[in-house]
């Protein structure tokens, strides 16, 4: 390789270098100094949980119950049966001849006309009858009953999008450290960044906001043609950085099965795909550089080590690259309940990086599909 090439190459790699440490400790050291509140706080303020299910009767029958016995004074739990034909009429009809703090509204198959999740999510929103407003999904569970309580506690007058955290049970399997592991970073990022005054994207599996906020803002009509969104493109598109704040104590995560298979795990990152560039242009330009800068990283590391052109340096970067990101996501992996990934995160940081920059490339030509 000719010395000018090596040399070109080294300055790229250099920069970035510097760019990664920036996203390292200009955004991520927010969260690894971030303290949720203990104290479980006193609340009473209304609220109904809203949660669309298709198809779902088994993860209603075993999570649902656990939902409607949340410790919290004043609560509702709003399901919407979107067009099931497993029983999740009757598993409802059950629970909630038990528990009558829940609604049931119910959509019927149409011949001619064909919904998705932002429909039925809009119905259950309509029909609840509390300000405040939680969402879940059907396959989710709270980590204690107290996922109410600390959630509910940060709605104020200015608070109208509160956003919360759901990891994946944990298997042994590749693909499940792989996905606790994107899950882990994804949540860094849109955490770190919503500490820092400028929120993205949240999750529905665990997720805030008000019902004035989501009509004021029409809701979902902006992207009510994209099947995927409801959760992260509202947030784009309605959190500021004085309407929204996180909360992230143990005691509110949210859990659910990860896919068990690369073929479900596909399927469910293709109603994903194509959605992020609909996000406002400079959150797109942060991932997007984040992801590309990343993969460089350590596609150049690679050139200089093979082709020996600076190799001593390029390792002793990427070793303090390393040891900075230990340092620091040993105290944002432990609050988020993963301590357990850190010892992976030599290995899956360059998996990673690959992922974002092959699944985005996917992204851009493939449409999103269905919800279910």
């Amino acid at each position: 390789m000719e010395a000018y090439i090596q040399e070109a190459l080294f300055v790229l790699f250099q920069l970035c270098f510097i760019v990664q440490l920036y996203y390292l400790v200009g955004n991520h050291s927010r969260l690894a100094g971030y303290t949720p509140l203990q104290e479980l706080p006193k609340v009473d303020i209304p609220i109904s949980v809203v949660i669309s299910a298709r198809n779902e009767s088994r993860n209603l029958t075993e999570n649902l119950p656990y939902i409607l016995q949340q410790n919290y004074p004043d609560f509702e739990v709003v399901v919407v049966n979107d067009r099931s034909t497993d029983g999740s009429d009757e598993v409802l009809q059950d629970i909630q001849r038990e528990f009558p703090h829940l609604k049931i509204v119910t959509i019927t198959e149409h011949e001619r006309y064909k919904t998705g999740k932002k429909f039925a999510l809009t119905l259950g929103i309509k029909a609840a009858k509390n300000e405040h407003l939680l969402f879940t999904d059907a396959d989710c569970k709270p980590a204690t009953l107290h996922w109410i309580t600390r959630m509910a506690a940060n709605f104020t007058t200015q608070a109208q999008i509160v956003l919360g955290y759901s990891p994946y049970y944990r298997t042994r399997s590749f693909l499940n450290a792989f996905v606790r592991f994107e899950t882990l970073k994804t949540a860094i990022n849109y955490l770190s960044m919503a500490l820092g005054g400028d929120p993205y994207m949240g999750i529905g599996r665990n997720l805030g906001y008000t019902k004035t906020l989501f009509f004021a803002s029409k809701g979902f009509a902006a992207h009510m043609h994209l099947m995927s969104g409801d959760d992260d493109l509202f947030v784009n598109q309605n959190a500021t950085a004085n309407n929204t704040i996180i909360e992230i104590h143990p005691d509110t995560f949210t859990y659910t099965p990860a896919k068990e298979t690369f073929g479900e795990w596909f399927t469910q990152k293709k109603r994903h795909m194509g959605v992020g560039k609909e996000y406002r242009n400079r959150h797109r330009r942060m991932l997007s550089f984040d992801a590309v800068t990343g993969f460089l990283f350590y596609t150049l590391f690679v050139l200089c080590i093979v082709f020996s052109f600076e190799p001593l340096l390029a390792l002793g970067m990427l070793a303090f690259r390393m040891v900075l990101q230990l340092l620091l996501y040993n105290k944002v992996f432990k609050k988020l309940g993963a301590p357990d990934m850190l010892w992976s995160l030599p290995f899956f940081d360059l998996i990673y990086y690959i992922y974002l920059n092959v699944f985005g490339l996917i992204g851009t030509f493939i449409k999103p599909g269905r919800w279910k």
